[in-house]
């Protein structure tokens, strides 16, 4: 053993410092208690050092690499909610720049299962946590330079408020994120029209949510998207489904509320873009709205031109609409048995239509990121084709139902 010992000695002595560092990265791998004193501690667990960064703001957080998915990008982003409708688009966008993206779910195992493929090998990990527990928070957290947070509800549940989802938890993963030290960027999705005034309690409990992260983490970005629109959205999804369920729509207060609804892929790209930047998105809040505005009326006109459908509405006044969906919340937590989900008539969604919600002239928007929203007519909404009666190329076209003397 002893003659073993000098060779190996005398070995390390004659070789050059590059390549005896890599032969004593070998034996870490090997022997975790000989792991070399700048990369690994006592105990085999990377080191502080071997993050980005701590520090807040310094310079371009997108270092090294050719940009694409087998490239290193630096960023090690834990992204909450990764498993739902925003999130998967942000994965892929996060992905193919060569980032490594930690995927919390709470579900089981085939929840993150999609977003796999999205990355290089080993790029995209899974992790098991839930929202309650602080200990698998700060575990879904220990390796990250950012943190995005897509959690959100539009409606209640009896296991989970409004104040819970959108105010408490944003709140709880901004200190966690401030208490870790290494996290360089903290993004927080809110909603447009979040305030504390709103008549609508789910955009009240986002703006305290906003409130909240800025006290815990100044340095935060705050991502407001409009109502988003792609394949898995709930707003066209859910009129298409019902238009082919029951022949008319719905419209509350006649549908004449505007809004600025915004393609998913876009909101996607803002959120990349503001961690590409020098830090000038630290601290702001961005408000990112379509490059159109539409009433209702006139976005359920667009969904029935899609599935090429003749368009049959019912006008709700807005008390009656209100009178339709209050009886789920009145009976959320008095009945011991779930509620069904709210599509049509959910509260919030009623009050939060019943006023316009547009970008603010003075907010910042996609323009302050570099990027140009897509017009929602065409490819974004492609996929309502799939509601058509007899496939793709069935029912008659706009043109079809237009007189002659109306051309």
């Amino acid at each position: 053993m002893q003659s073993a010992a000098w060779r190996r000695h005398l070995l390390d002595h004659h070789l050059s410092p590059s390549t005896s560092a890599a032969i004593a990265a070998f034996r870490s791998a090997s022997q975790p208690g000989l792991a070399p004193q700048g990369l690994f501690g006592a105990d085999g667990a990377r080191c502080m050092s071997a993050r980005a960064p701590a520090v807040k703001g310094s310079g371009h957080l997108v270092r090294k690499g050719t940009g694409g998915r087998s490239s290193v990008s630096g960023i090690v982003a834990t992204v909450f909610g990764a498993t739902g409708f925003l999130g998967r688009y942000l994965v892929q966008q996060l992905a193919k720049m060569g980032s490594q993206v930690l995927v919390p779910f709470r579900g089981c195992e085939d929840s993150p299962r999609h977003l796999k493929i999205m990355g290089d090998l080993g790029q995209i990990v899974p992790m098991k946590y839930h929202p309650r527990d602080v200990d698998s928070i700060k575990a879904v957290m220990a390796k990250s330079n950012v943190v995005i947070n897509l959690i959100g509800r539009e409606y209640e549940t009896r296991n989970y408020s409004f104040e819970e989802v959108n105010h408490h938890m944003p709140e709880q993963l901004a200190t966690i994120a401030k208490e870790h030290g290494g996290i360089i960027r903290f993004i927080q999705v809110s909603c447009l029209g979040a305030s504390p005034s709103s008549e609508s309690r789910m955009l009240r409990t986002k703006a305290a949510g906003e409130q909240s992260v800025f006290k815990e983490f100044p340095e935060a970005t705050i991502m407001r998207p409009a109502t988003m629109i792609g394949t898995e959205d709930r707003i066209l999804n859910r009129w298409a489904q019902f238009a082919k369920n029951w022949g008319f729509l719905p419209l509350v207060g006649g549908g004449s509320t505007k809004i600025q609804p915004v393609y998913v892929i876009d909101v996607a790209a803002a959120i990349v873009n503001s961690l590409k930047d020098d830090g000038t998105s630290m601290g702001k809040i961005y408000e990112l709205g379509g490059p159109e505005i539409y009433t209702v009326h006139e976005l359920a006109e667009l969904m029935y031109e899609t599935i090429r459908e003749w368009p049959r509405y019912v006008n709700v006044p807005l008390p009656v609409a209100r009178a339709i969906a209050s009886p789920r919340e009145m009976l959320l937590n008095k009945v011991p048995f779930p509620l069904p989900t709210p599509s049509i008539f959910n509260l919030d969604q009623i009050n939060a239509f019943a006023v316009d919600n547009l970008v603010s002239e003075d907010a910042l928007t996609f323009e302050d990121l570099s990027i140009m929203p897509q017009k929602l007519k065409g490819y974004p909404v492609e996929y309502l084709v799939s509601y058509r009666k007899g496939g793709p190329s069935f029912g008659s076209t706009v043109s079809e139902k237009m007189r002659s003397s109306e051309m």
